[in-house]
């Protein structure tokens, strides 16, 4: 089986303004070189519509109605202090959210192995009733609730190697027991949470905090207590929040991985997981905001992805 590639032109909408690390080009980078490389193991597809109601799973109504009256007609609205929407977001961030529920069907109606979702704005810092962090709606989150409900999977875990902590997600699941949340990242770092005592009401939350100047062999031998915990929960299906600002060439932090790292980071949590997700695997993109890296780094990820297959 091949390895599915989920991805939208209308990120290209989200205009976030000049200067602004979160920027167009981040998806243009990786979803062109993987046009020039023109993998056979690859199956395009863009997100399909989605009934609005899974957003409802993981936002408030109240939060949803808010970000819908945001968006302008023109010029540009802040949700908070570095989160930008313009009037293309509306349309660039029901796909961000729609793209994981496309790669969680292609995935459970075998039309792919795994699945990648390119797409912008991230997520893993929206909270259930707040923008945060450049993120509008929870993404990797919505993907989780949609296997919970539509699927009705019982374990669900969440891998976030994000350089930041995904302070949103851990909000959203701290206090259920289906899901596993697990972020390693720069600690203490924006956005300030993430420290190794929260644990979630069921010890359903392992944060693996790490100092800036992090090196490679630190951070791969910390991400063994990240298989631990797997081991322990044995989910059914598995989403990475795949963020790679932890790239040593990263303007907005300070650990020092690079780009064949997120193989390796891949692929032991691909051979871990298989005991018991048989493949299960979606991801989507999070953080990464130095354009060369970002393009090798989620290059090596979805070798992972492919040769599992």
């Amino acid at each position: 089986m091949k390895t599915g590639l989920i991805t939208s032109d209308s990120y290209k909408n989200h205009d976030t303004g000049d200067g602004h690390p979160e920027k167009i080009d981040r998806v243009t980078v990786v979803i062109d070189n993987f046009k020039k490389l023109n993998n056979k193991n690859l199956i395009w597809k863009k997100p399909a519509k989605f009934d609005e109601s899974y957003l409802l799973n993981t936002h408030s109504s109240k939060y949803i109605e808010q970000v819908k009256q945001s968006f302008p007609q023109k010029g540009f609205t802040f949700l908070d202090g570095d989160t930008v929407v313009s009037p293309g977001s509306k349309d660039a961030s029901k796909d961000a959210a729609g793209s994981i529920i496309t790669a969680i069907d292609g995935v459970e109606n075998r039309e792919f192995k795994n699945a990648f979702c390119a797409v912008r704005p991230p997520g893993h810092h929206a909270e259930k009733e707040k923008a945060m962090g450049f993120c509008i709606y929870n993404n990797v989150a919505v993907g989780a609730n949609y296997l919970l409900e539509k699927y009705k999977y019982k374990k669900v875990a969440i891998i976030d190697f994000d350089v930041h902590h995904g302070n949103g997600t851990q909000n959203i699941f701290y206090n259920n027991n289906k899901v596993l949340y697990i972020s390693t990242h720069q600690y203490p770092y924006y956005p300030g949470s993430g420290s190794n005592k929260e644990k979630g009401k069921f010890n359903n939350i392992l944060n693996i905090p790490l100092d800036a100047g992090t090196t490679s062999e630190e951070y791969l031998n910390a991400y063994e207590n990240v298989l631990d915990k797997l081991k322990e929960f044995k989910p059914e299906f598995l989403l990475f929040s795949a963020g790679f600002d932890a790239h040593i060439n990263d303007p907005l932090a300070q650990l020092r991985l690079n780009s064949e790292d997120f193989y390796k980071i891949t692929k032991r949590t691909l051979e871990i997981s298989k005991l018991f997700c048989n493949g299960n695997v979606v991801s989507i993109l999070e953080g990464g905001y130095d354009l060369k890296a970002l393009q090798d780094s989620t290059k090596r990820h979805v070798d992972a992805l492919i040769e599992f297959n």
